[in-house]
C-alpha cells in the first residue's frame, strides 16, 4: 500500500483509483482491513514535532554578546557590595529574557493550531454499513461520505458528486467556493484545479459527495505544509541582527580597554588591586546598561500604538522589523480586495449598463456613460436583472455590522445589483413564486427555476450560469423594447471577452415560458430555444483606502506584490486598479507569473525575474514559501500577508509575517508575527509607519546613550594613564547610567514621529545601526564630556576642593551634559525647535524629575552617604550648565551644516 502515495489521483480515472486503492465504493473498507491499514499508515493526525525544552528555551535567552556584558555588570556590582545597583542590572536581563521566552513560545504553537485544525468527525461506508468515527481513524481506501457543513477529513478522490461546492481558501487562496467533478484531469494540473479532489481542512459549503481516501496524516497536503512550517527557517529581526553585531564589538572594546587599563597602571607601579578596581570602573561605564530596557520598552510602546491602528504584534522585535520592510507581499482578497462580489457591469440588449457602489449593500446607481438611468426602460435589463434575482439560493441579510449575504458570494452579488435596479426580493418573489428548481451542476453549468405567472397564465423559467451553456442553448436575444431578436452569439463572445479582460467574472442569463400546468421543469425543458437576457459581471472591488496605502508605500520605496490563490486576470484587473505595477523595463507592463510557470523557472530564472513581478497568481504553498525565500536571497525584507493554512509556512519564513484576524485561520495566526484586526492593507502601511518611528527612536536612544559610555571610560582610562585619582567611581557611574537611561533617554521613546517619515526611502538591511555621521556625533560628544568631566574635578582639587565635592561636579557634568544633548538627540538632523519644543510632554516630566534627583545626590545627607557625595556652590554649578550649553551648540552648529550642506547639492 505505502507504494501507492504520491500518485497523480486527479490523473486516474474511478476505477484505477478504486483498484488501487483495493476498495469498493459501496461496501467501503473490511474492519479488519482497516484496523492493519491504520497500524501501517498510522492515526490520521499531524505530527508535532518536539522541540526544545521550556527550561532550554529560556536559557537561551541569556546567549547574547550584550546580555554577557550586563551578567558581567551584574556580578561586578554584587562584588562591590552594591546590592540595589546589582539587583537592578539582574532585574533588567531577567525580564528581558523572561518577555523573549514568551514572545517565542507563542509562535512555536503554529503546529498545535495545525493540529486542532485537523480534529472532526468524519462518515464512513465500512462493511457495507454507514458510521460516523473520529477522522484520525481514517485509512486510505475509505470511502467517505461528504455533505454541505462538513468539514473535509483527509485528501481523496472524488468518486460521485452532486453540486458539490468545497471552501478551499485556507488551502489555495481561492475566494470563492470551488466546484467540484468526478472527472479525471490531466496530470499537469495544479492543486488548486484539481477539481475531482478534496483536501483534508476544507469545507464543503454545498452539496453532497463520496470520495475515497488517498492520503492521511502527514501525507496530506495539509500534512506537507505542517512539515514546511516545521522546516522554514525563523529569520533573525534586522533589529537583532545589528544589536547583535554591535554588542559584539562593544564587548571586545570595553574588554580590551579594561585590560589595557589594568597593565598600564600595573607597569606604572601602582597596586593590583587599585588597577584592578579600575579597570572594573571603566566596564562598568562603558556598559549601556539602560540599552535592553530602553529597547523592550520601546518596542512595546510602537506595540500600543499600532494595536489602535488595527496592527496587533505578537513578536516585540517585529515592531522594528516593519520598519525596514522593503517589500510587501499580500493577499489579494479581504487584504486588498473588500471580500464582497459585486456585479460592476450588465450587459442587455448589446448595451454596457455600469453599477455603482460596492460591497453588498444595496446602495448605487444604473449608468449608461455619465447618464444615471431608469431601469425599468430597458426591459431586456431588468428581466436580466430579475433573472439574477430570482434564481438565486441565497439572501442578503442587513445587521448592525452592514450588509452579509448568507450563501454564495456570487449569487449576493447578483441580488445586489437587483436591489439597486428597484427590484425586491419579496416583492418580486410574491408576483413570480418559485414552483421548482434545477440546481447547479458542474456537468450542466447552469441553474434554472420555474415561476408562476397568474396574468397570462404561463409558467417563466428563469436561467443562469456559464456563458457557454447559455448561449449554446438560446437561440433569440430580448431587446430593450422586450421584442425578441435574432441571437448573434459572436458579438456576446467579443463582449464578454472585453468584461473577463476587466478581470470580471461573468455569468449569463436567459428566460423562457412553459405551459401554465407544468409543475416541475427538466433538462429537456431548456435543451435549446430559449431567450437570452444578458451578462453581468461581478468582481471582488478593491478597498478604496488599501489604493492610498499602496500610494504610499510605494512614495516611500517599498514595493508591493500580489501573491494570491485566484486566476491570473482577475488577480491581474484588481492590480491595475489599485496601482500595482511592474518595476525597471517593464514598468509599463502588467506583469503576472501564475503558479505553472514557476514550477517551469529554475531558481536562477526566478531571481532574475521575481524583482520586476508584481503579481503571481495561482500559487501553491510551497511556492508562496519559494518567492518568500528568493526575495530575501536578494537581500529585500519582506512582509508577507495570508489567511489561510496554506499561508502559514510563508509567514513563519517572512521577516515579519502578517495574518488576518477576521478571516484568518489559528494556524495563520499562530505562524504570524502581526494580526491585523481589520484584515485592511492600510493597516500594514500604518504599522510601517509606525515600526520606522520606532526604529528612528531607538537610533536616537543609541545616539544619545552611548556618548556617557564613552565619556566614562575615557575619563578612567586617562586617569589611570595620568596617575591621577578617579574623577569618578564605578557607584557613580552606575548611578548616572541607570537614573539618567530610565528618566532622561527612556522618554525619547515617546517621540512622535517625524514630518515626512513615509517619504524616506527604506533603510539598507545591511547597513549598520549607527551611520558615520552618527558614529562622528558619538565620539566627539564623547570627548566633550571627557574635556568637561575631567577639567571641572582637576579645576575644583587645584582651588581646594575635596576629592569627593570634585568628584560630584564631575558626576553632574555628565547628567547635566546628557541633559542637554537629550535635547538635540530628539531629531538626528533637525533642530529642536523644528520638531516643537512642547511636543514630548514626557521628556520634559523627565527632565524635572531627573534634575530633582540630581539635587537629592549633590544635597541629601543619606544621598552624599550612599554616593560619596558632597553639596557643591552656585559657581561650580554655573561651570556645569556651562559644559552642557556648549554641548548643545556645537551639536547644533553641526547639523546645521550638514543640513545647509545637503540643501546645496
Amino acid at each position: 500500500m505505502q507504494t501507492i502515495l504520491g500518485k497523480h489521483w486527479h490523473h486516474l480515472s474511478n476505477t484505477e483509483v478504486i483498484e488501487l486503492l483495493e476498495s469498493d465504493i459501496k461496501i467501503g473498507l473490511d474492519a479488519s482491513v482497516a484496523t492493519l491499514r491504520q497500524e501501517h499508515f498510522g492515526p490520521n493526525s499531524l505530527t508535532v514535532t518536539k522541540g526544545q525544552s521550556a527550561f532550554v528555551r529560556f536559557m537561551l535567552q541569556f546567549h547574547q554578546p550584550l546580555i554577557y556584558i550586563l551578567l558581567a555588570a551584574g556580578l561586578v556590582t554584587a562584588l562591590l557590595h552594591e546590592w540595589v545597583d546589582s539587583g537592578v542590572i539582574m532585574g533588567v536581563v531577567f525580564i528581558n529574557a523572561f518577555i523573549g521566552y514568551i514572545q517565542e513560545s507563542k509562535a512555536t504553537n503554529a503546529l498545535a493550531a495545525l493540529a486542532r485544525e485537523m480534529t472532526t468527525e468524519a462518515t464512513v461506508i465500512r462493511g457495507g454499513q454507514r458510521r460516523r468515527i473520529p477522522a484520525e481513524q481514517l485509512v486510505p481506501g475509505d470511502t467517505v461520505l461528504l455533505q454541505s457543513g462538513d468539514k473535509v477529513p483527509a485528501d481523496m478522490r472524488l468518486l460521485h458528486v452532486r453540486e458539490l461546492q468545497i471552501d478551499e481558501s485556507a488551502l489555495t487562496g481561492e475566494s470563492v467556493p470551488t466546484e467540484k467533478t468526478d472527472r479525471e484531469l490531466e496530470q499537469l494540473t495544479l492543486l488548486p484545479d484539481r477539481k475531482n479532489m478534496a483536501y483534508s481542512s476544507t469545507l464543503v459549503t454545498y452539496g453532497t459527495g463520496i470520495g475515497v481516501v488517498t492520503a492521511t496524516g502527514d501525507k496530506t497536503e495539509i500534512g506537507q505544509i505542517s512539515k514546511m512550517i516545521s522546516s522554514a527557517h525563523v529569520l533573525a529581526t534586522p533589529l537583532t541582527k545589528k544589536i547583535g553585531h554591535f554588542s559584539h564589538i562593544l564587548l571586545y572594546v570595553i574588554l580590551g580597554l579594561a585590560a589595557v587599563t589594568f597593565l598600564v597602571g600595573i607597569l606604572r607601579g601602582e597596586s593590583w588591586f587599585d588597577m584592578f578596581m579600575a579597570a572594573i570602573a571603566l566596564a562598568v561605564g562603558a556598559i549601556p546598561e539602560g540599552l535592553p530596557a530602553a529597547m523592550t520598552i520601546t518596542l512595546a510602546l510602537g506595540v500600543n500604538r499600532m494595536a489602535r491602528r488595527n496592527a496587533i504584534i505578537r513578536k516585540l522585535p517585529a515592531v522594528e522589523t516593519l520598519g525596514s520592510t522593503t517589500i510587501i507581499c499580500s493577499d489579494k482578497t479581504g487584504t486588498l480586495t473588500q471580500n464582497q462580489m459585486t456585479v460592476q457591469e450588465v450587459l442587455a440588449d448589446d448595451c454596457m449598463t455600469m453599477v455603482s457602489g460596492t460591497g453588498y449593500a444595496p446602495e448605487g446607481e444604473l449608468c449608461q456613460g455619465e447618464r444615471v438611468i431608469v431601469p425599468s426602460s430597458n426591459i431586456a435589463l431588468i428581466e436580466c436583472l430579475r433573472a439574477g434575482l430570482l434564481c438565486n439560493d441565497s439572501m442578503l441579510i442587513h445587521t448592525t455590522d452592514g450588509w452579509r449575504v448568507e450563501g454564495d458570494p456570487t449569487e449576493g452579488a447578483l441580488l445586489t445589483s437587483a436591489h439597486k435596479a428597484g427590484l425586491i426580493y419579496e416583492e418580486q418573489n410574491a408576483k413570480l413564486p418559485r414552483i421548482d428548481t434545477i440546481p447547479f451542476e458542474s456537468q450542466h453549468q447552469y441553474m434554472a427555476t420555474l415561476h408562476a405567472i397568474h396574468a397570462d397564465q404561463t409558467g417563466r423559467v428563469y436561467i443562469k450560469g456559464s456563458v457557454e451553456s447559455i448561449v449554446s442553448r438560446s437561440s433569440y436575444a430580448m431587446n430593450s423594447s422586450g421584442e425578441l431578436e435574432e441571437l448573434d452569439s459572436n458579438r456576446i463572445y467579443q463582449r464578454v471577452d472585453e468584461m473577463a479582460g476587466k478581470g470580471l467574472r461573468v455569468l449569463a442569463f436567459a428566460c423562457t415560458s412553459i405551459d401554465s400546468d407544468t409543475t416541475s421543469i427538466s433538462h429537456e425543458d431548456i435543451q435549446s430555444g430559449i431567450t437570452f437576457l444578458g451578462l453581468q459581471g461581478m468582481i471582488d472591488p478593491p478597498r478604496i483606502e488599501a489604493i492610498e496605502a499602496i500610494r504610499v508605500c510605494q512614495k516611500a520605496g517599498i514595493h508591493v506584490k500580489m501573491i494570491t490563490g485566484d486566476h491570473s486576470k482577475t488577480a491581474g484587473a484588481i492590480a491595475r486598479q489599485i496601482g500595482l505595477t511592474g518595476t525597471g523595463s517593464t514598468s509599463s507592463q502588467q506583469v503576472v507569473i501564475t503558479g505553472s510557470d514557476l514550477n517551469d523557472m529554475s531558481d536562477s530564472e526566478l531571481l532574475a525575474k521575481i524583482e520586476q513581478t508584481v503579481v503571481f497568481a495561482r500559487v501553491a504553498p510551497d511556492q508562496k514559501l519559494r518567492l518568500v525565500q528568493s526575495l530575501q536571497e536578494l537581500g529585500h525584507v519582506v512582509a508577507m500577508t495570508g489567511d489561510g493554512v496554506n499561508d502559514a509556512p510563508a509567514l513563519r519564513r517572512a521577516n515579519i509575517g502578517i495574518a488576518m484576524g477576521l478571516s484568518g485561520t489559528e494556524v495563520a495566526k499562530e505562524a504570524a508575527d502581526m494580526v491585523l484586526t481589520d484584515d485592511n492593507f492600510a493597516s500594514i502601511e500604518a504599522a510601517v509607519e509606525e515600526g520606522r518611528a520606532v526604529y528612528q527612536n531607538l537610533v536616537k536612544f543609541i545616539t544619545w546613550t552611548l556618548p556617557t559610555n564613552l565619556g566614562e571610560g575615557l575619563v578612567i582610562f586617562t586617569a589611570v594613564i595620568l596617575g591621577v585619582a578617579l574623577p569618578i567611581l564605578p557607584i557613580q557611574i552606575l548611578w548616572i547610567n541607570m537614573t539618567t537611561a530610565v528618566l532622561l533617554g527612556l522618554m525619547l521613546a515617546f517621540e512622535p514621529k517625524e514630518a515626512g517619515i513615509m517619504t524616506r526611502k527604506p533603510r539598507d538591511p545591511r547597513s549598520p545601526i549607527l551611520s558615520k555621521v552618527l558614529i562622528f556625533r558619538i565620539c566627539y560628544v564623547g570627548l566633550l564630556l571627557l574635556i568637561g568631566s575631567f577639567g571641572l574635578f582637576k579645576w575644583a582639587l587645584m582651588n581646594g576642593m575635596s576629592e569627593p565635592a570634585a568628584r560630584t561636579v564631575a558626576v553632574n557634568v555628565f547628567v547635566v551634559g546628557e541633559l542637554f544633548y537629550l535635547f538635540n538627540c530628539r531629531s538626528l538632523t533637525g533642530s529642536m525647535f523644528s520638531i516643537g519644543v512642547l511636543s514630548n510632554k514626557w521628556l520634559l516630566a523627565g527632565v524635572g524629575v531627573m534634575i530633582t534627583l540630581q539635587l537629592l545626590y549633590t544635597y541629601s545627607p543619606l544621598m552624599n552617604h550612599a554616593f560619596q557625595s558632597e553639596p557643591i556652590g552656585v559657581f561650580e554649578w554655573a561651570l556645569v550648565i556651562c559644559v552642557g550649553a556648549v554641548i548643545y551648540g556645537i551639536v547644533g552648529i553641526e547639523k546645521w551644516i550638514r543640513r545647509m550642506t545637503s540643501a546645496s547639492e
